[in-house]
């Protein structure tokens, strides 16, 4: 295969592009470099002059990597590919739960909103990259027609520059054009929580959803979260004399294994053992209308906090902190792969007591 460094007038420049020759079959790949049409100072002429030297260079790297065979016929077939496509279908194999896989289409969503025609891969470059990136940061509107958070930016970057490197290794991209480009960063989580007197307020207050509300002290009890609690079966729940009660089960989020702990007052609230393949919360379900019911229990109990299901978690890792149950060990009960992850409920509980240092005032 023989590699030609050619010249097009196009839009008022000279375009530089490489023309594969082989068996009879002609390829052609754009450099996205141009020459100034009508160069007359020095500075044109040398921009020209270095421009022309990068595609030379191009060229000969090119030749190079299809006499060792890394570059061919069919990587400039790959290039020509719909990237807009390629997204879509890896959107759909991110399904490993509810939320990655609403993450991944709500970038795929703000990718076809700022590109609302196809692409290439040969077209998406840094360039490409860095517009995109701003796109999300002062353009894409989120939910209420509001501009995004800092952590939806963060969150639908990653997803955007994981399709790119994914690319790389199944061989589209030669290189990854987000490299060198800066992530967002990530913002400073909310972390709603109950109190141990609030928890309390919702145990005495009854709900309209029992299960719901069995539900939600369980978790607040032991930490788990709604995905392992909706699916957890009778079966899981075991007892040894040595152990106590305790769960062994894989987290639907992590995948992993664990065995967890569980005080006996969790054991008691879930009632009568059922058949082992029976789930031990019945008809639970999440809904836009599950979580105004869980909303309503909480005002009816007192409690004005913004609360969802997950802040049965947060509370019971807040709670363990605020009693002395150290970091490390909440950090294994919470089934977290890294510390600093558990690092964020301890930064809350600092909060809380710079709050209370400053309630004592006196008139000095």
């Amino acid at each position: 295969m023989k590699v030609t460094l050619r010249e097009r007038k196009k839009n008022g420049k000279i375009a530089l592009y490489l023309d594969y020759y082989h068996k009879g079959k002609r390829k052609t790949e754009y450099l996205k470099l141009y020459l100034s049409l009508n160069a007359k100072s020095k500075a044109e002429k040398d921009l020209n002059k270095k421009t022309k030297e990068l595609a030379t260079t191009i060229c000969a790297q090119r030749q190079i990597e299809i006499q060792n065979g890394h570059y061919g016929f069919q990587d400039i077939e790959k290039l020509k590919g719909s990237f807009i496509a390629y997204v879509t279908a890896l959107a759909e194999k991110k399904n490993t739960s509810k939320g990655n896989h609403g993450n991944w289409y709500s970038m795929l969503k703000h990718l076809k909103a700022f590109q609302t025609t196809d692409i290439s891969f040969d077209q998406v470059d840094k360039q490409f990259v860095e517009r995109f990136k701003e796109y999300l940061d002062k353009t894409a509107i989120g939910r209420a027609n509001k501009s995004l958070s800092q952590n939806s930016k963060y969150s639908y970057y990653g997803k955007f520059t994981a399709a790119l490197k994914q690319a790389v290794k199944d061989g589209i991209l030669r290189v990854n054009p987000a490299a060198g480009v800066d992530h967002f960063k990530q913002g400073e989580p909310q972390r709603e929580f109950l109190t141990l007197s609030e928890l309390q307020q919702a145990v005495n207050t009854e709900c309209e959803l029992p299960e719901l509300k069995k539900a939600f002290i369980f978790s607040a009890l032991t930490g788990l979260r709604w995905s392992d609690i909706e699916k957890m079966v009778w079966s899981e729940l075991q007892h040894s004399k040595e152990n106590g009660y305790y769960i062994r089960f894989r987290q639907k989020k992590t995948k992993g294994a664990e065995t967890l702990p569980i005080p006996e007052q969790a054991v008691q609230l879930l009632g009568d053992r059922k058949d082992p393949t029976d789930k031990v919360f019945q008809g639970l379900h999440y809904s836009a209308w599950t979580n105004l019911k869980l909303q309503q229990w909480m005002m009816k109990a007192g409690i004005s906090k913004t609360i969802t299901f997950h802040c049965a978690r947060h509370t019971y890792a807040t709670l363990q902190l605020t009693l002395g149950t150290d970091i490390y060990t909440v950090s294994k009960l919470l089934g977290h792969k890294e510390l600093r992850t558990t690092q964020i409920y301890a930064k809350v509980i600092d909060d809380k007591k710079r709050e209370a240092s400053n309630r004592i005032q006196l008139d000095l």
